[in-house]
């Protein structure tokens, strides 16, 4: 497969690099079980990542990332640090692929953007990326404001470019994994699934939530902001009726305030925290080691295949 090709992993299978979620635990974890485990830099302080980087080495042989959103000013001094450590996969979003591609190609290292349209699927391509993971609006926080669904969204993608394509959104087990390769993916990443992992770095109130949530439990918000997936809980409730009662950008920029996502998926307050999750979370009901996540989903993935096959479907 490209996609397996491209990172010399076991399984098409990246982990999400979400914030708050996917430190070098999650990450290492992932890895070592046929994955693609990524940390999450975007809630990181540079000597932080250094940190988590340093540890993932020194908890698995097989190949990480970084996923670097390209909208926070401290962008210069991850990339310098991601090269200095010798990270080899960079997974970039929230910004113009062409900004650092060509510089960490240079320094030996594979890119991959994040999407939630045609129009920056080609650019991608254009900036000579590795790889463009397309991501659904049902995914977990930060959001495409177009909200094209997963279905939708891969085989436009697929059709418009020639890169090896990644699945994201609305993906979290093994018939979710087949369903988005019949579509056009070369592979998939996911995010949710891994929120309640035993590894990930999510408060355990916040896991508790996304084991706890059902389907139609997540909206997006923001949305004159930056459109994003959360639980709907006192501080969505707020939000939402600040929206509905035509809120300005800037008077939502003052309820949003500093900090909102670490309080409440790292420190636990799901009342007034932002809790950033994917429509997925309504199949999760259960925390369990990384490892055994990916053994269920590529053994769900090789049964559903297996059916398909049967029926000549």
């Amino acid at each position: 497969m490209k996609i397996t090709d491209l990172f010399n992993i076991e399984y098409p299978v990246i982990q999400g690099g979400m914030i708050w979620c996917s430190g070098w635990e999650l990450a290492s974890a992932v890895s070592n079980a046929g994955g693609l485990g990524l940390i999450g830099s975007g809630s990181m302080y540079p000597e932080v990542l250094r940190e988590h980087i340093v540890k993932c080495k020194a908890a698995t042989n097989n190949p990480f990332g970084v996923n670097v959103p390209l909208l926070y000013p401290q962008t210069d001094e991850h990339i310098k640090i991601i090269i200095e450590e010798g990270v080899k996969i960079v997974f970039t979003s929230a910004g113009n692929p062409k900004k650092y591609t060509s510089f960490l190609k240079e320094n030996g290292i594979t890119v991959v953007h994040v999407v939630a349209n045609v129009k920056f699927a080609k650019k991608c391509e254009e900036a000579g990326v590795d790889a463009v993971v397309a991501e659904g609006f049902e995914a977990g926080g930060h959001n495409g404001f177009e909200e094209t669904t997963t279905m939708a969204l891969i085989p436009q993608v697929r059709k418009a470019v020639s890169l090896p394509l990644i699945a994201a959104g609305g993906i979290g087990t093994g018939r979710t994994m087949l369903a988005a390769m019949a579509l056009g993916a070369d592979g998939v990443q996911i995010g949710s699934r891994f929120v309640a992992s035993e590894e990930s770095s999510a408060h355990p109130a916040f896991k508790k939530a996304v084991i706890e949530a059902g389907d139609g439990d997540t909206k997006l918000a923001l949305k004159k902001l930056v459109p994003v997936r959360l639980i709907k809980n006192e501080f969505f409730n707020r939000i939402s009726e600040a929206e509905n009662n035509g809120a300005s950008r800037d008077e939502l920029m003052e309820m949003l305030g500093k900090g909102r996502a670490k309080l409440g998926m790292f420190q636990g307050d799901v009342d007034e925290g932002e809790l950033e999750i994917g429509q997925i979370s309504g199949l999760i009901d259960e925390i369990k080691p990384a490892g055994k996540i990916i053994e269920e989903i590529m053994e769900e993935f090789e049964l559903a295949k297996k059916y398909m096959c049967e029926f000549n479907l």
